[in-house]
């Protein structure tokens, strides 16, 4: 995995690029989430994917987002996923899984700091958007 210092969503969304390159993962076919880990320091520590769905959703099991958040000890996730559609506005279902999550890795001290929305040609944040 390469490291970096993530410090804005655009660090995010070309970091989270690369991965999807990696990973063999086609941003305009099916959606897929994934979290990525950091340390105190915003320095990437690990991701994981943590589901592929179809063409218009996928299941986010927050135990999962929290196991992988707990074994790389991290302080901080971010939370990514992708619009095979092209459309850049988060569904209702986007917000209410950011909220749950958020609260959920509260209880264990890590913090959501961003929730990004990839698509072929651009990125949504909801840190930007003032969602988070």
């Amino acid at each position: 995995m390469r490291k970096a210092q993530i410090n804005s969503s655009l660090t995010t969304s070309n970091y989270i690029r690369g991965i999807y390159a990696d990973e063999n993962d086609q941003i305009s076919l099916y959606e897929s989430f994934y979290v990525l880990m950091l340390n105190n320091a915003n320095n990437t520590i690990g991701y994981s994917k943590i589901s592929q769905g179809g063409i218009t959703g996928t299941v986010v099991d927050i135990r999962l987002v929290a196991k992988y958040a707990l074994e790389c000890l991290a302080t901080s996730v971010i939370l990514i996923h992708n619009h095979p559609s092209g459309k850049l506005i988060p569904s209702q279902a986007d917000k209410d899984i950011t909220k749950k999550v958020q609260k959920g890795l509260a209880l264990l001290d890590i913090r959501v700091l961003d929730h990004i929305i990839l698509t072929e040609e651009s990125y949504f944040s909801f840190a930007d958007e003032n969602l988070i």
